[in-house]
């Protein structure tokens, strides 16, 4: 439309119904300097920040139904002068709070009767100025809200490490608690019978008691059929399910204990499958054999075990001494019996 007419000056447009202009439009008007688009159903102005009136002046938007108003669209007005929506529902929130600073601290464009706009958010008889609306109340709630983010973020990034730093053990035991449950169903349901006598859980420190001691007492001269990790565990599989599969297939967990048992985190989970399955079935299936003395302090850490010494009687190999034929039977009775150990235990224990 305006092609031809590249020297146009004043333009009006007044009066449209649902007229929706383009920035196109006014591409070609490089000079003009007045623009009346009153009364036209306006609901946005923002196509103005996209035309090339740099040489605009006045602008009149009176009578339409703008109701927020986008303050680049002045930034792309360099020479505007003169302003005027009056008789515009303009709302006195948050939303317009950049162009009522505008109107406020602009030295350059004289908004025609801006002391008189009325807000319309607020009813009649409520009255109201758009421009005693205080907008610095918006950049409080927005710094506020920059503070709640922030300190949420500064938590959500503490969380994890101080889950990791206090509660990791706690975690990784519910967890491989709920493998070990779901394990235990998948075989009651398949019905798969017990393979080996016993599962020994030890530290690969104390292999050498193991290889001398334990399995020519009771794989040679007892004759019960023992699970050992290095030797039984199916190799190329994950060694938690190898851990897993192992408890339960054997009638019982044999752990042997030490300090450096203690430090370990794998025999710290084998105990830890075991001792679920003894609560989950309700029978004894675990057998405790300390290598060592071991003051209350070294156990401490290990709430699980103070817990199980508590409850359960135990074997020591430091405490037999002299009496080792008589340790040994009570291993074989501990391996036998389906109950608890006797209570009456005459080799010297802790508990």
């Amino acid at each position: 439309m305006f092609l031809h007419t590249p020297r146009l000056l004043n333009l009006e447009i007044r009066n449209t119904y649902q007229w929706l202009p383009v920035p196109d439009l006014f591409q070609p008007l490089t000079v003009l300097q007045t623009l009346n688009l009153s009364e036209n159903y306006l609901k946005s102005v923002d196509f103005l920040s996209e035309v090339n009136l740099t040489q605009l002046q006045t602008l009149n938007l009176q009578k339409n139904d703008v109701s927020v108003v986008n303050v680049r669209v002045f930034e792309a007005l360099p020479s505007l002068r003169h302003l005027d929506l009056s008789e515009n529902p303009l709302v006195c929130n948050c939303s317009n709070a950049d162009f009522i600073e505008w109107v406020i601290r602009n030295e350059q464009v004289f908004v025609n009767g801006a002391y008189q706009y009325r807000c319309a958010s607020l009813p009649p008889e409520q009255g109201g100025l758009l421009l005693e609306f205080d907008y610095r109340w918006c950049w409080e709630s927005v710094g506020f809200f920059c503070f709640i983010c922030s300190s949420a973020l500064v938590l959500l990034t503490l969380l994890p490490t101080f889950i990791h730093h206090f509660l990791r053990f706690h975690l990784l035991y519910g967890y491989y608690l709920l493998r070990a449950f779901l394990y235990h169903r998948q075989q009651r349901g398949r019905g798969c019978a017990e393979i080996y006598d016993a599962f020994v859980s030890y530290n690969v420190h104390d292999e050498e008691w193991v290889y001398r001691q334990l399995l020519p007492e009771l794989e040679g001269r007892q004759g019960w059929k023992l699970c050992l990790h290095h030797r039984d565990f199916q190799p190329g599989k994950v060694i938690m399910e190898n851990i897993v599969e192992a408890i339960y297939s054997s009638r019982k967990t044999l752990c042997v204990i030490s300090h450096q048992y203690l430090l370990s985190e794998w025999c710290s989970r084998e105990i830890q499958m075991a001792s679920f399955r003894l609560l989950d079935e309700q029978k004894d299936v675990l057998i405790l054999v300390f290598l060592e003395e071991l003051s209350s302090n070294q156990l401490s850490p290990f709430f699980r075990m103070r817990r199980l010494m508590r409850s359960r009687t135990y074997l020591s190999w430091s405490g037999a001494r002299g009496h080792r034929g008589l340790f040994w039977e009570r291993v074989r009775h501990a391996l036998q019996s389906g109950a608890q150990l006797p209570a009456d235990d005459p080799l010297p224990t802790d508990n």
